[in-house]
């Protein structure tokens, strides 16, 4: 137990380090407000826009957002993130971004241990599994938690989750 607080105080501080915007303390911004700051979330920012979800995620909450990074969204295959991001492809932007989130604040204390089936936004359930030393949520890594919105918590993941 407390190897896996440890571990996720460590991710949380490396994020941090990473992402100086980021500052340990109370939180300061929303969701949105938050991942822009870090600078690593360039396409999730423009996702989200595209899709019309700024609004819902600087809304009061709380949420848990499983954020991908940038390189995340790089690892899909070419073209994918150019096709979801035209207008006719809205509702499956917005069913791939809903799948990253799920209502409530979820910090990675509630999780450490186990293995979770959360149900998003989407409507469909992911798993999250925190028995192995780390996080992944439907395999994807999460290589930073906790960080604090005022809205709710970001988990940083490696991996875009796609619905199935």
């Amino acid at each position: 137990m407390l190897t896996r607080r440890f571990l996720g105080l460590a991710t949380a501080c490396a994020f941090a380090m990473a992402s100086p915007a980021l500052a340990q303390g109370a939180p300061k911004a929303d969701i949105v407000d938050t991942a822009v700051a870090a600078g690593q979330f360039k396409t999730l920012a423009a996702a989200l826009n595209a899709a019309g979800l700024v609004g819902t995620l600087k809304s009061a909450g709380p949420f848990t957002v499983f954020a991908p990074t940038d390189a995340a969204f790089a690892k899909l295959p070419a073209g994918t993130v150019d096709t979801l991001l035209k207008p006719e492809n809205k509702a499956q932007l917005v069913a791939v971004l809903t799948y990253h989130v799920v209502p409530g604040k979820v910090p990675s204390s509630a999780l450490a241990g186990k293995v979770t089936d959360a149900k998003t936004v989407e409507g469909r359930t992911v798993k999250i599994d925190a028995t192995g030393g780390g996080v992944t949520v439907n395999g994807a890594k999460v290589v930073a938690a906790d960080v604090a919105a005022t809205n709710g918590v970001i988990h940083v993941v490696d991996t875009v989750l796609i619905p199935k």
